[in-house]
């Protein structure tokens, strides 16, 4: 009986320890894992918002670039990761893509989210010496040359690439007809593109500012409704073109699933805390970043949404399995 009972008191601990440990949480420093690059935007992002966080929750936070395997490695590092609240990621548009390649079997449901915080129109951009001064120049060049134009901006299968090609397969232009040369970043793209070595880079205003502005990348048109906050003057693809068609990537705040609920509260109060605050605002608007929140439960929606979407779309310009 005495065993029996000591072997009770010791499970009953061992239930009352991880809440214990949750209400104590944070006590060290945490990993924020982004799935790309340096220099890009979902690195800008994350590297802010890491800032801001330590200050609402007391503890580093650490940003980590986990790249590879079009962004599986990095998201798997952290829906894989102990779910206590010690390693957290910057989930991109990328984990409503990459299962339908068969890359993965993670999408939005294998995380919880704590909240979307960005989203950007994707645009269409060329060096600055490139003969193709608008879009319908580069159009008419790519109908002309099948295949000799290539294109870059993310890992094959990424965001960008499938927004490319759905723009193309919306002007009735076979999207195999562009190349993809996949890099790790948005930033490594550009880069190539200024040194000449592919001719086109899909990707956003603010991935492209630098570049743009110092006068080695063109932006040619932007893939939204409204014009550019940071380049007003760059067409929308429906004045360009006459296209509806836009399209865009999100940038949220994700965890392990089975978060202990004292630590998932704590993580979603210090990012909407982190949005919330002049800091990130100015950083934001700065940048030409779209900021955008959603608290966790219309963020899962709004992934299962783009999901959906990406996968009619990805099977459209054959990019799916």
């Amino acid at each position: 009986m005495k065993r029996s009972r000591l072997l009770a008191l010791l499970l009953c601990l061992a239930c009352l320890l991880p809440a214990a440990q949750a209400q104590d949480y944070p006590s060290r420093p945490i990993t924020l894992i982004v799935p790309w690059g340096a220099g890009g935007g979902t690195d800008a992002v994350a590297r802010m918002l890491a800032i801001l966080m330590e200050k609402e929750l007391g503890q580093p936070v650490n940003v980590v670039n986990r790249t590879g395997g079009s962004g599986v490695v990095g998201h798997q590092a952290f829906a894989t990761a102990a779910p206590d609240g010690y390693t957290i990621g910057l989930m991109t548009a990328e984990i409503t893509m990459m299962h339908h390649q068969g890359l993965t079997k993670l999408d939005g449901a294998s995380f919880t989210p704590l909240g979307l915080v960005n989203v950007d129109p994707a645009a269409i951009q060329v060096n600055a010496d490139s003969p193709y001064k608008t879009l319908p120049d580069l159009l008419d060049a790519i109908k002309k040359n099948p295949g000799k134009l290539k294109a870059s901006g993310t890992a094959r299968g990424g965001s960008w690439h499938v927004y490319l090609y759905g723009m193309l397969d919306a002007l009735k232009i076979d999207p195999a007809s562009v190349p993809w040369v996949p890099s790790i970043s948005n930033a490594d793209g550009l880069q190539e593109l200024a040194a000449g070595g592919i001719a086109i880079v899909c990707g956003s205003h603010p991935e492209g500012r630098a570049l743009i502005e110092a006068g080695k990348v063109r932006s040619l048109a932007i893939l939204d409704d409204q014009p550019s906050e940071l380049f007003p003057k760059v067409p929308t693809l429906k004045s360009a073109v006459g296209s509806s068609w836009t399209a865009g990537v999100w940038r949220g705040m994700g965890a392990p699933k089975n978060l202990p609920k004292p630590v998932e509260d704590k993580l979603v109060a210090a990012v909407k805390k982190a949005y919330d605050s002049k800091e990130f605002k100015d950083f934001m608007h700065s940048r030409g970043f779209g900021a955008k929140y959603l608290p966790p439960k219309e963020h899962a929606a709004y992934m299962a949404k783009i999901d959906a979407e990406s996968g009619v779309l990805m099977k459209k310009v054959g990019l799916a399995k």
